[in-house]
């Protein structure tokens, strides 16, 4: 059974909003300015905007074409490229390990975005004055981060059994323009406030010097492929629901730039928003010039600096830039549940909304044990899926695309596009680059991780 049952996106705009609320999410708008602020602001955003044209846009592609031309499952998909039994079953493994890999990214975005609902709520019970409640949705306790990482997985659930078309296209569609014009005020509010523009120029003039730290490429790496989502399979999954016809090279030049825009955006928030809350005397960094709380930077720095405003309006604010993140947050775990649910639907006889309940129980059994062992299970899952296993997975797919599958299946491939002539210097240079340069660069990223 092929993902053709299943559905396609029925638009143009609404696969680019479904793929680009996969990839905008709380990578983007959580990570990449806590990233930026750590590694030295406008010196990090310059690698990144590099490695996005680079090794971003290449490998989000190949993604895209491996899923199209599968049309089915990203486990199925892979193997379909091999040539003989080996190959076939290598592909199928990698498949997989991407498979599990988005399973297990859902359990920790799970938590951070059950905080981001329960953030968003807390100001409303300042303003209904229920003090106990609003500390409670405040407060790290293990009912409070059990209680919403549930109630995310819940809503994540009732959006994916609705299918491709009446759940994740039609919410994406909703969500994403809403995501972007809540950037774009938050972003102009905190730039008017003292201070905006120290971190400002911390964000837009970089430090040359420390472009080439390894620390800087490292993280930079692992923010690209963790903000595409490239390496858990959810864009092989977009793809096979994507018509022959579409031309690939345009349509991830859009994924590509929606989500550049948008990290960009937060981080134009995010960054003055640090420097702003500093001015208000709230302190941001450590006596060393560290971050303080680089992992919470969210959920103190800026809850500090909607206080320091104070009136209405810190209420308002606080409502507004959780809601935001719960929105990404929504809209990239709609992608990564889509993986699994995509197999199960395939692989047996289970209905659509069985398969969505199944992942979501699972989901949710190993998150509440991360709750339960929070410590030493947060940093550890988060370390292992988005530095660790997504990189080696990009790097099994762009070996796949470039030495496996076979050039004229994969010159065929590219020739059904509307407008696409194959032996243009674009789709030949890309080529020889996903089959030479992507490899070689993700290898030399992931030595400089294990060393």
């Amino acid at each position: 059974m092929s993902a053709h049952t299943d559905g396609h996106f029925s638009s143009r705009i609404g696969f680019i909003m479904a793929a680009a609320g996969s990839a905008v999410g709380v990578g983007n708008i959580w990570g990449f300015p806590t990233q930026a602020a750590t590694h030295g602001g406008g010196a990090f955003l310059l690698v990144y905007v590099l490695l996005i044209i680079l090794l971003g846009y290449p490998m989000l592609m190949a993604e895209l074409m491996v899923g199209r031309h599968g049309q089915t499952n990203p486990a199925d998909a892979m193997a379909k490229l091999g040539r003989n039994k080996l190959s076939q079953n290598i592909g199928k493994t990698i498949g997989l390990i991407s498979i599990i890999t988005a399973t297990l990214i859902c359990t920790f975005y799970s938590i951070l975005s059950g905080w981001f609902i329960s953030f968003a709520l807390a100001p409303i019970a300042e303003i209904a004055q229920q003090p106990n409640i609003a500390h409670w949705l405040t407060d790290f306790s293990i009912s409070r981060n059990l209680t919403f990482t549930l109630v995310f997985i819940c809503l994540v659930i009732l959006v994916i059994r609705q299918g491709i078309q009446n759940g994740i296209e039609r919410w994406s569609k909703r969500l994403m323009p809403m995501l972007l014009l809540m950037l774009i005020g938050g972003a102009a509010y905190i730039l008017s406030q003292p201070g905006a523009i120290t971190g400002l120029k911390v964000l837009l003039v970089p430090d040359f010097s420390m472009v080439f730290h390894t620390d800087v490429l490292v993280s930079a790496l692992g923010q690209t492929f963790f903000s595409l989502s490239v390496g858990t399979g959810a864009m092989m999954v977009y793809g096979a629901y994507l018509n022959k016809q579409e031309n690939l090279s345009q349509l991830t030049a859009y994924v590509t730039l929606t989500d550049t825009m948008v990290a960009f955006l937060a981080a134009l928030m995010i960054i003055p928003a640090m420097y702003v809350a500093q001015h208000n005397g709230v302190q941001i960094f450590a006596d060393d010039g560290s971050l303080l709380n680089s992992d919470t930077l969210v959920f103190t720095v800026l809850p500090a600096l909607f206080d320091s405003i104070g009136g209405m309006s810190q209420y308002l604010l606080a409502i507004v830039f959780f809601a935001l993140m719960t929105i990404a947050g929504l809209t990239s775990a709609m992608s990564i549940v889509e993986v699994p649910t995509s197999y199960i639907v395939e692989k047996t006889s289970i209905k659509r909304g069985k398969a969505t309940l199944i992942v979501g129980t699972v989901i949710a059994v190993i998150a509440s044990f991360i709750v339960f062992n929070f410590s030493a299970l947060f940093g550890f899952i988060i370390t292992m899926t988005t530095e660790r296993a997504q990189p080696l997975i990009a790097l099994g797919i762009a070996i796949f695309m470039g030495w496996v599958w076979h050039r004229n299946d994969l010159l065929a491939e590219i020739a059904q596009q509307d407008g696409v002539n194959q032996n243009s210097l674009f789709w030949r240079v890309w080529q020889v680059y996903v089959k030479y340069v992507c490899p070689l660069l993700i290898i030399v990223i992931i030595m400089q991780l294990f060393s």
